[in-house]
């Protein structure tokens, strides 16, 4: 599920899932936390490229694992995603995130971890967490208006349309586009230019830019567990199985 590369100092991990399409299930959820705590804890590592290949990066949580649950398994679920957000948010490590592909969702949260996303001319980019009657979750209410500011952040968020390479790039969600294929390779570049930095600053400025995550993850935790057994999540989850437009009711 998980294929770690090395480079010198550079590690790069790639989410491995293609019959799901990198979606952001339980099990994937799992081996990332594994793998990023592996990571942190090795003096070797100096920077990380973080992708999910050559046609989709991720495309955000496991519809088929969503649905009503009790509120304790719903407040499991989000600690397992916390600890993740954390890990990636409050790392001594720089990480480069390498898009090709769809961003969906928490595929979109993941890639707004890292200090640099760099994508492919054809990316594409949606939060569509609305479309399942759920809120926007795994930190993105803390990353995407730090990167691109409050008014553009609730356009993205309330409105959930699809929106391309150049749109991220100028709205500040991507911070380079480069050809179809070739969002890896400029990714392992920038990480070999921060790998060979002074790792203190770069640990230090990180985590200061984390600063507020954790009040932003207290009320995303609360929110997501009241609305997993919500009738619209419900709607919403049946909705995207039957294809067809949702009908929210408020409850």
């Amino acid at each position: 599920m998980i294929i770690e590369t090395r480079e010198g100092g550079v590690v790069t991990v790639r989410m491995n899932d293609p019959e799901r399409r990198n979606a952001f299930s339980m099990p994937m959820r799992i081996a990332l936390l594994n793998t990023f705590r592996a990571l942190e804890a090795d003096q070797t590592v100096r920077a990380i490229v973080f992708t999910g290949g050559e046609k989709q990066f991720c495309v955000g949580g496991d519809v088929t694992a969503m649905g009503h649950m009790p509120m304790g398994a719903a407040l499991d679920r989000m600690r397992i995603v916390h600890d993740l957000v954390r890990l990636l948010a409050q790392s001594s490590k720089p990480l480069v995130a390498a898009v090709e592909g769809w961003a969906v969702g928490g595929g979109l949260s993941l890639a707004l971890l890292c200090d640099t996303v760099v994508a492919s001319e054809t990316a594409r980019f949606k939060a569509g967490f609305g479309e399942i009657g759920m809120a926007p979750d795994t930190g993105i209410l803390h990353s995407l208006p730090a990167r691109v500011g409050t008014g553009r952040a609730r356009q993205i968020l309330l409105y959930n349309e699809v929106f391309s390479a150049k749109e991220a790039l100028d709205w500040g969600v991507a911070d380079k586009v480069v050809a179809t294929g070739g969002a890896q390779q400029e990714a392992a570049r920038l990480a070999g230019i921060l790998a060979a930095k002074a790792p203190l600053p770069i640990a230090l400025t990180r985590s200061v830019f984390a600063a507020g995550l954790d009040d932003v993850l207290l009320r995303e935790r609360e929110i997501q567990a009241m609305l997993f057994s919500s009738t619209d999540h419900d709607e919403g989850k049946s909705a995207f199985f039957e294809k067809r437009p949702p009908v929210f009711k408020g409850s």
